[in-house]
């Protein structure tokens, strides 16, 4: 899925502040139509959108002149946020245990997003879980590392395989919508086969 542009730019000596403002409405406009699909579904209104982002419907059209392409910049606007998400814990020295909490957001972000991802599929955009973390291997690698030197994770496991396990989970939630009982079984067992055999 290719990543939505930059904001219009303006003309004249006012150009640096149309930009500043075309990004803040842009912003504004991605977390409003993110918290409307996930209230609403992803066949709420753009009208909804744009009264939730206090912003005028023409607005929302000069960023996004269709719903499809309004939907897959809220894909990647959450990808954005799980990529600063990630670099935060990577940061985050003593946070040995970053790894299963970087999986339950992954979990939860796919979960709350389902009808999104499915309307999507719809105009023929997949959405894959995989795909996604692929581009946070440079993360999840650092994250992995730090788990297993800690020795909360099992020293034979691959960044690979982590991220081939986790995306099936996530995959199969968004798929077959689960619960969320279901999900947070799905990921404690996922969780007991990354722990040390020793501890299990």
């Amino acid at each position: 899925m290719a990543r939505e542009g930059g904001p219009p730019a303006g003309g004249g000596a006012g150009e640096r502040p149309v930009r500043a403002d075309a990004r803040r409405n842009r912003a504004r406009i991605l977390d409003a139509a993110e918290a409307v699909f996930a209230e609403q579904g992803a066949s709420a209104s753009t009208e909804a959108v744009a009264a939730h982002a206090g912003v005028a419907i023409g607005t929302v059209f000069r960023h996004f002149p269709t719903k499809p392409e309004l939907l897959q910049a809220v894909v990647m606007h959450l990808l954005d946020r799980l990529i600063t998400e990630v670099d935060a814990m990577v940061g985050n020295q003593d946070a040995v245990t970053a790894l299963f909490e970087f999986c339950a957001r992954v979990m939860a972000v796919s979960a709350r997003n389902r009808a999104v991802f499915a309307r999507l599929a719809e105009t023929g955009v997949q959405v894959r879980v995989g795909d996604a973390l692929a581009r946070l291997r440079p993360g999840i690698d650092l994250l992995l590392e730090r788990a297993q030197k800690a020795g909360t994770v099992r020293d034979d496991l691959r960044p690979a395989e982590l991220i081939a396990l986790l995306a099936a989970v996530c995959q199969a939630a968004l798929t077959d919508a689960w619960s969320e009982s279901f999900r947070r079984r799905a990921l404690s067992l996922l969780f007991d086969g990354l722990r040390p055999t020793a501890k299990r």
